[in-house]
């Protein structure tokens, strides 16, 4: 079985926000694959993917404080600012994080840990909506 799907997550404010429930909504067919895999690739390059903490909220507030410590905005150097501030740092982010995911499929359910989801890091203070290519391949 292969199926692709295109998935658009609304525009949500700048941070790391959990995903993973809009994913499963937007592949339904997840539900009869005995086995598989689960590709999502990210169709922007100021946003990412990632896999970490799906219950504490925390966890996400405090990635956006590293990731902004760690690539902090008007750097002295950065040439490319053509859309703000917030761009060049939100493009290394991007990087450093991914734009894919390849998740295991199992009796018709994410094989993903108790405590793992899927976050899209929003590194942009007005990105927009976030387009996402699911592609899924496994066996009926």
């Amino acid at each position: 079985m292969w199926q692709q799907t295109t998935i658009t997550l609304a525009a949500r404010p700048r941070g790391f926000h959990l995903v993973t429930e809009e994913i499963l909504a937007g592949v339904p067919a997840l539900e009869g694959c005995r086995v598989g895999l689960l590709h999502i690739w990210l169709q922007h390059t100021s946003a990412s993917l990632t896999v970490n903490e799906n219950a504490d909220p925390a966890v996400r507030r405090d990635f956006e404080r590293f990731f902004d410590r760690l690539i902090p905005e008007r750097e002295r150097g950065y040439e490319h600012n053509d859309e703000g501030d917030d761009d060049l740092p939100a493009h290394f982010k991007a990087s450093l994080l991914g734009c894919q995911l390849s998740l295991p499929v199992r009796s018709g359910r994410l094989a993903l840990g108790t405590w793992q989801g899927v976050y899209l890091g929003e590194h942009r203070d007005h990105g927009g909506p976030r387009r996402l290519i699911v592609t899924l391949h496994g066996e009926e």
